[in-house]
């Protein structure tokens, strides 16, 4: 059996939007589009010939229900089902599969990946809620802290002339005004951080970077791998904000691994079939992927939808700003960042644009 010949085919074939892939008889794969070399990170030519089922992971019983796909020559629709490759954390999506005309046996396989739409529709639900709510505390900051810090002092005078059992009190006084003050300047933080300085940055030296100050830091009790690939693009963005990212992503891990430690894995590789598509009808490729995986406990199930949003946080005394702020800088970046996190695997995954034809090209 041989892919499609014919000009007109190859052009349809080509242009398909979703990941394709042309099945045999024994499950073999004949051919795959642009779409889903991207989705597999790998070439056309290396994929022919493979057994689908040894690439393409899938959260469903599907070799069942496309072995009576074929014998009844029907077509076949699974939707919601996670779909991995191996070499990339899973992502939901709508599969269909249907016979295909002229091929006896063969079947053509559709992955529609579902989680970019449903977090961009969530994410834009959710936006202007946001950012009323971090200008009002934004403001609130601002007047809270010199109060606070009235409160504090007096405290501290109150305590020099206590017995020991009452500097309990005033002790507790000092340490919650000190941390709303840290979670007020947080606040702040937020709502000031300025547009980025962008410039052509190898965002492997940004890793090394956060890695190694990680490892005299609060990741000191982790091992961090590095698993670039080293034939990556520069990254068009600001040095210091993203180095600000993979600390701040590096630190949650290390603090959910707690203190027996764990593994954190610094994964950087090359998609180029990933493509933003906002909803005003522009769009933009983010070929440049970066991921940081721990082998923790997991994010708490019901935080996993909002885990990006102000205020939210599976820490105790956490402020929920961190992963808010990462957002935030990856957005102004233009980029996009997931999480998928199953207990013994938690991948946050950065996709970023290459430095634009004409821009400057000196490094970071």
């Amino acid at each position: 059996m041989t892919a499609p010949a014919a000009t007109a085919e190859n052009a349809v074939w080509s242009s398909l939007p979703v990941p394709a892939i042309w099945i045999d008889g024994s499950d073999h794969i004949v051919d795959v589009n642009p779409a889903a070399e991207g989705f597999f990170n790998s070439s056309a030519k290396a994929l022919r010939g493979e057994p689908v089922w040894d690439r393409l992971a899938v959260d469903a019983p599907l070799e069942d229900s496309l072995g009576r796909a074929r014998e009844q020559g029907t077509a076949l629709f699974v939707n919601d089902v996670d779909v991995g490759t191996g070499d990339r954390a899973p992502l939901q999506c709508n599969l269909q599969v249907a016979p295909l005309q002229g091929a006896p046996g063969a079947m053509m396989l559709l992955i529609s990946p579902r989680e970019l739409a449903g977090r961009m529709t969530q994410s834009q639900s959710a936006k202007s809620a946001a950012k009323s709510a971090i200008g009002m505390a934004e403001m609130l900051a601002h007047e809270i802290k010199n109060p606070l810090a009235g409160i504090a002092g007096a405290a501290q005078l109150l305590s020099m002339n206590l017995s020991a059992e009452d500097l309990e009190m005033t002790d507790l006084i000092v340490g919650e005004t000190r941390r709303i003050v840290k979670l007020l300047e947080q606040v702040e933080q937020f709502g000031n951080l300025s547009a980025p300085e962008r410039r052509a940055v190898n965002i492997h030296d940004v890793l090394d970077r956060a890695r190694r100050s990680a490892l005299v830091g609060a990741a000191a009790h982790m091992k961090i791998i590095e698993d670039y690939d080293p034939s990556l693009p520069h990254v068009w963005g600001d040095a210091d904000q993203l180095l600000q990212v993979v600390s701040n992503l590096i630190r949650n891990a290390s603090e959910a691994a707690g203190p027996e430690g764990g593994v954190i894995r610094l994964h950087t590789y090359y998609e180029r079939a990933f493509r933003l598509r906002r909803s005003d009808g522009t769009g933009q490729t983010l070929p440049l992927q970066v991921e940081v995986i721990d082998d923790g406990p997991g994010l708490p199930e019901a935080l996993k939808g909002d885990i990006f949003e102000p205020f939210v946080s599976g820490r105790e005394n956490g402020t929920g700003l961190g992963l808010a702020l990462v957002s935030k800088i990856i957005s102004d970046h233009d980029g996009w960042i997931s999480v998928t996190s199953v207990p013994g695997r938690t991948v946050f995954r950065i996709s970023l644009p290459m430095v634009p034809k004409g821009a400057a090209a000196d490094g970071a």
